[in-house]
């Protein structure tokens, strides 16, 4: 204690010596400069930043040599390769994860130097993410009347698990003011815009208008179809989440059905919205089993928190660059 006393003692007396010179040069040149240095700390030392990378093109031989080079030339470090190659269709999929030294290498250069393998592979796919810096994803959540999963979806952004930013709530049903949702929305200040729909009107063209700034779509049990046409105009990707009872049932109450038939396995599934219902690439599946001691209740329950989870899920991985298309159908993700 007394010998660091003495020493910041030292470091005062240092300090009024050099305003003293500086004030008998009058300011005609520059003074001498003394750093303040904290033990232990090097004041040349920049924070490492983690980076990832995501790329698709079409399939050849040193593909991951050029991009580890990239990194490795810029004074970056690879911690994380995933790679996949369809065989079928010759297509490459990787996702890097690496750090570096934003000194050494400019978020601006990093994208042109990634631009410029993209061009040297054809890439159909290169995004590569800053986390720390970069501006989180924007979404908007579409829902209908159940809200279990957009519940799950708000409190999960709340804590910071979710890196995303909401920009707005869109639903087909009347939520009143002093509801749970509504007053969450308005304590965060995210808009909520309710449209009564029809089979001749959909609002879609109200809905476009509303999401022109997102980065996705988030269907959070939004009980309605969307168009090509919606989908087109969009022109980007929409996440959905629906039950998966096995066997499937249509008409009335499915999990009254599904209880009654003494089903055994539950699931619910995310995938890839098309026009077409429910029949998009599937991005995660989850599953649990069901039993002769569950009450209807309980089943209800069992499978309201796997479509939470499994949204969730895919939603943390899509902002983490892990889901990519493997054609029309199928999606590549990397766990």
């Amino acid at each position: 204690m007394i010998k660091r006393l003495s020493e910041n003692v030292s470091n005062l007396r240092l300090l009024t010596r050099s305003c003293s010179l500086y004030s008998s040069w009058g300011g005609s040149a520059a003074p001498p400069t003394y750093a303040w240095k904290v033990a232990g700390e090097d004041p040349s030392s920049q924070k490492q930043l983690n980076g990832v990378h995501a790329f698709q093109c079409p399939d050849k031989s040193g593909i991951m040599a050029k991009l580890t080079e990239c990194i490795a030339s810029h004074g970056g470090n690879l911690i994380n390769g995933d790679v996949f190659v369809s065989s079928q269709k010759q297509v490459f999929y990787s996702r890097s994860e690496f750090v570096y030294d934003p000194l050494q290498w400019p978020r601006v250069a990093m994208d042109e130097d990634f631009g410029k393998l993209a061009k040297m592979f054809s890439a159909q796919k290169s995004i590569v993410r800053v986390p720390e810096i970069d501006a989180k994803f924007k979404i908007a959540v579409l829902a209908s009347r159940q809200d279990h999963c957009l519940v799950d979806l708000l409190h999960e952004w709340q804590e910071g698990k979710l890196p995303v930013e909401i920009t707005c709530v869109i639903s087909n049903h009347n939520r009143e003011p002093n509801t749970h949702v509504i007053r969450f929305l308005e304590r965060h200040g995210i808009p909520y815009h309710y449209f009564p729909i029809s089979k001749e009107n959909k609002r879609e063209e109200e809905i476009l208008k509303l999401v022109g700034n997102t980065d996705f779509l988030v269907l959070a049990r939004y009980m309605q179809i969307l168009s090509q046409n919606f989908l087109e105009n969009y022109g980007k990707d929409v996440i959905n989440i629906h039950h998966g009872l096995l066997p499937s049932f249509k008409g009335g109450n499915p999990f009254r059905q599904a209880f009654d038939a003494g089903v055994k396995l539950i699931g619910a599934t995310s995938h890839f919205v098309t026009a077409e219902l429910d029949c998009g690439p599937i991005i995660e599946q989850m599953v649990q089993r069901i039993s002769h001691r569950d009450t209807l209740l309980s089943f209800a329950q069992k499978s309201e928190n796997l479509e939470k989870q499994c949204l969730a899920k895919v939603i943390k991985y899509y902002c983490e660059l892990r889901v990519l298309r493997l054609g029309d159908t199928k999606t590549v993700v990397f766990d």
